[in-house]
């Protein structure tokens, strides 16, 4: 049998950055497959729904644009392919007439829902079955510091929930 390498024939942060990216990648084709085979939505089409269903008022576009791992360009075609399925409404902004705000609809809610449960079914065996409340916990904390350098923000993280 091929031996593997181990993490102590690497440097910790080699390692961590290397289970970052394998995590990353496992998951999210795990989940894609998932979401495509039961209701024809690809996982960049989930995240943009993901966001939207996680905010109580309409989101402008470019907030969507710089809250998902989209480019801007991306998320606007995935918006165009989510409305164009009936599961998203863009109004023009109440706030800035140069802008769009973007919304599930009743369908888009129902579609999101469904969509939301499969991906937890899928990940389940693979990740939080796995992991206990401290180690989401400290992804979390994880995640937000490398977030918050990206966006130049301030990395303190933030308590757990």
């Amino acid at each position: 049998m091929a031996k593997k390498l181990q993490q102590a024939d690497m440097p910790a942060t080699d390692y961590a950055f290397y289970g970052l990216v394998w995590a990353g990648t496992v998951l999210t084709e795990r989940v894609d497959r998932a979401l495509v085979k039961a209701h024809d939505l690809p996982v960049s089409w989930f995240e943009v729904m993901l966001w939207l269903a996680s905010s109580p008022d309409p989101v402008p576009a470019s907030v969507l644009g710089n809250s998902t791992m989209l480019s801007r360009s991306q998320v606007s075609r995935v918006v165009d392919a989510l409305q164009a399925r009936g599961l998203v409404t863009r109004t023009p902004s109440a706030r800035d007439a140069r802008s769009v705000e973007v919304s599930l609809t009743t369908d888009g809610r129902k579609v999101f829902e469904q969509a939301d449960a499969t991906r937890r079914e899928v990940l389940a065996p693979v990740f939080t079955d796995l992991l206990d409340e401290h180690d989401i916990n400290a992804l979390g904390r994880a995640w937000h510091k490398l977030k918050a350098e990206k966006a130049g923000q301030d990395p303190a993280p933030r308590s757990s929930q």
